[in-house]
C-alpha cells in the first residue's frame, strides 16, 4: 500500500464473529466501509457491516467477489483456509495479515518451532503422531503435560492435561487420534498477554501488558495494570515486537506470556489478529485495539497505545448475559454485547470492563 486509504474506502473482513463486529464498529468511526464474508446469517459482524457475502470462506467466486468489492482485506480468525488467505494474497488488493502469519499460528507445532526458531523461549514440546510416540513423549517431558491437536482447538477444545498415572495412549485416541503436540506444564506465576501492532513502514506499538485469567482454557477477566515487574512487561513487548517483524505482519495481534517465578516469560501461543484480552482498550484508551488494527491496515498513523485508567474487562459467558441490567446499574461500567441470538455454555456473549479513573 503506497498511500493511506481515504475515508469512503472498504474494508473487507474475513470471518463474522464478534471480533468482526468490532472491527467494523471501528472502520465506521474513521469513514470506511465494510463488507463481511461469512457463511452464518445475522452474525454478528453482519449486523454492523454495511454489507454481508453469505458464503463459505473457500468459495472462490465469493473471495473473488470481496477482493473486487474492497480496498483491502483482513480477517478476525486464524483458521481461514490457507488456499483462501492465498488467493486474497494473490489478488488485486492487499491482504493484511499476511498469510505467513495463518500458517504459522493454525499449527502449535509450526508455531512454537517458529518461535524458537527467532530465539523467542516457549514451553518444552514434542510432536505427537501415534500412541507410542504420545507415551514417549510424556515420558520426556517428566510424565506430566498438556497433550493439544496441532490444528483446530480453542477455549480450551481439543486438549487434554496428561498426569504421571494416565496413559498418553489412551488421551491421543480421545483426540480422535490426529496430529497433536504435547506441551510440558510450567510451574508459572501469572499469565500476561501484549496486544501490539505493526504498520506497512515498519512502525511498532504495543498496549500494556494485560493480566489473565482463564477458567477451563477460556479467558475470563483481564487485569490492568498487570502487577508484574516493569522489566517483566518490557521482556513480554520485546518478544511481540520480534515476532511482529520475523513475519513481516501489518494489523495487530495477540501474544499470550506465561510469567515464571524468576520474571522471565515464555510465550504460550500467538493470535494473528485483534485479541480477547484486549478488549479493554475500548474502555481504558483513546485507541483501541479494533481502531489501531484499521489504522494499521489502511496505511494511517498507528494511534496512541497509552491506558488512562485502570481497569479490569470480565467475559459474559453463556447466561452470564443475564447480568447485563445489573451491570448497567454499576458506574464505570462499560458494556459490549455481540448481538448473538442464543447464550449457551462456554460461549461467550459479550464482556464489560469496568474503570478505575485515576
Amino acid at each position: 500500500m503506497n498511500s493511506p486509504l481515504a475515508s469512503g474506502a472498504t474494508i473487507g473482513i474475513v470471518g463474522g464473529g464478534q471480533l468482526g463486529r468490532m472491527l467494523a464498529m471501528a472502520a465506521a468511526r474513521l469513514g470506511f466501509r465494510t463488507i463481511v464474508l461469512e457463511p452464518q446469517a445475522d452474525c454478528p459482524a453482519a449486523q454492523v457491516a454495511n454489507a454481508h457475502i453469505a458464503a463459505a470462506y473457500d468459495d472462490v467466486d465469493a473471495l473473488a467477489e470481496l477482493a473486487r468489492r474492497c480496498d483491502v482485506v483482513t480477517y478476525e480468525f486464524e483458521n481461514v483456509p490457507i488456499d483462501a488467505a492465498a488467493s486474497l494474497a494473490n489478488g488485486p488488493v492487499p491482504l493484511h495479515p499476511p498469510a505467513r502469519a495463518l500458517e504459522v499460528s493454525q499449527d502449535r507445532l509450526t508455531e512454537k518451532t517458529f518461535l524458537n526458531g527467532i530465539g523467542i523461549a516457549t514451553a518444552g514440546f514434542r510432536p505427537v503422531d501415534g500412541e507410542a510416540e504420545a507415551r514417549a513423549a510424556l515420558q520426556a517431558l517428566g510424565g506430566a503435560g498438556i497433550l493439544k491437536t496441532r490444528r483446530l482447538g480453542y477455549d480450551g477444545k481439543g486438549q487434554a492435561r496428561l498426569s504421571p498415572d494416565e496413559d498418553a495412549a489412551v488421551a491421543f485416541r480421545q483426540l480422535g487420534g490426529v496430529p497433536a503436540i504435547l506441551e510440558a506444564l510450567v510451574d508459572f506465576h501469572c499469565e500476561i498477554s501484549v496486544v501490539a501492532a505493526r504498520d506497512g513502514k515498519g512502525n511498532l506499538a504495543a498496549f500494556e501488558p494485560a493480566r489473565n485469567v482463564h477458567r477451563d482454557g477460556i479467558l475470563r477477566v483481564s487485569s490492568l495494570p498487570s502487577g508484574v515487574a516493569l522489566a517483566t512487561e518490557d521482556m513480554a513487548r520485546a518478544a511481540a515486537f520480534r515476532i511482529l517483524e520475523a513475519l513481516d505482519y501489518v494489523g495487530v495481534m495477540g501474544v499470550e506470556f506465561f510469567v515464571m517465578r524468576d520474571g522471565a516469560v515464555l510465550v504460550n501461543e500467538i493470535a494473528p489478529r485483534v485479541h480477547n484480552s484486549g478488549h479493554w482498550t475500548e474502555a481504558a484508551c483513546a485507541v483501541n485495539q479494533f481502531e489501531q488494527h484499521v489504522r494499521a491496515i489502511c496505511g494511517l498513523p498507528l494511534g496512541s497505545t497509552a491506558r488512562h485508567s485502570d481497569c479490569v474487562m470480565e467475559n459474559l459467558i453463556g447466561d452470564d448475559v443475564a447480568r447485563c441490567a445489573e451491570l448497567l446499574g454499576e458506574p464505570g461500567v462499560v458494556l459490549h454485547l455481540y448481538g448473538k441470538a442464543e447464550a449457551r455454555p462456554g460461549r461467550k456473549m459479550g464482556h464489560f470492563t469496568r474503570l478505575a479513573v485515576r
